[in-house]
């Protein structure tokens, strides 16, 4: 589970709420109305601008923004080496004992083992890549519609409150409590959007870049294997994709 994304939005959750319970009643700043008007008006919005595929699949896209598990460049160049000596030790049919988690990666060794040329195997791999990456990159999109939207139906509604407010304005008493109705709806798109849409869109913006690294340093890797390059020449090529201060303790524990 990544905590950074539970917690910032609990925390920013939790700030809002104290600030209204020490502003004053916790109920005056709940309103049916106004909740229909952002939360389904904006969710309606976004959904005219996706196909009802790209819409309902953005939900578990989303949980990559609190559940996402990801293996270390570290591990993938070590376990690419390991498979990259069996190859040039016993073929590429020794791979076939190789214990491998990732499924991008067990993928492109499946396609060694049945014999596929080495352009067959950049050409698959590359197009797995660009589609994950564009899958990613709609629930991203997504969210980020619902940031965008969020704050305008907030302010419809603000605005719907103000014509129902002046329409009333014989009545002095009732033009607080109906301005006050009114804004309601410019906070709750306001949190809707800079609490829950935007973070999320940040955060599997940053995922679809990792996983995108991710299977490119595996891609590389496998073609190198294909290739019969030898390991310590894949391994100084992977290392590339690891940060300059972690290329010299990967080279010391090698």
């Amino acid at each position: 589970m990544d905590l950074a994304t539970l917690i910032g939005m609990i925390g920013a959750f939790g700030f809002v709420i104290m600030a209204m319970v020490l502003g004053g009643d916790l109920g005056m700043f709940f309103n049916v109305p106004s909740i229909l008007i952002v939360v389904c008006g904006s969710l309606f919005v976004v959904l005219s601008q996706f196909t009802l595929g790209q819409f309902f699949g953005a939900g578990k896209i989303a949980g990559k923004a609190f559940m996402f598990k990801i293996e270390s460049p570290d591990s993938q160049i070590e376990k690419i080496v390991e498979m990259a000596d069996a190859a040039r030790k016993g073929g590429f049919l020794a791979l076939e004992e190789a214990q491998i988690e990732n499924e991008f990666m067990q993928k492109g060794v499946d396609m060694l083992v049945d014999g596929h040329d080495v352009d067959v195997v950049r050409a698959t791999l590359g197009k797995d890549i660009s589609m994950t990456t564009e899958r990613h990159e709609f629930g991203a999109s997504i969210f980020k519609g619902l940031g965008d939207v969020a704050p305008a139906m907030g302010m419809i509604g603000t605005l719907i409150g103000l014509v129902a407010m002046l329409s009333n304005m014989d009545d002095p008493k009732s033009i607080g409590p109906a301005m006050a109705v009114a804004l309601l709806t410019t906070l709750y798109g306001a949190v809707l959007a800079n609490v829950v849409c935007l973070p999320i869109a940040e955060k599997l913006g940053n995922r679809a870049v990792e996983e995108k690294l991710n299977q490119s340093l595996i891609l590389d890797g496998i073609i190198g294997i294909a290739d019969g390059q030898n390991p310590r020449v894949i391994e100084g090529i992977l290392k590339n994709y690891l940060a300059a201060s972690k290329r010299g303790k990967a080279t010391e524990d090698a």
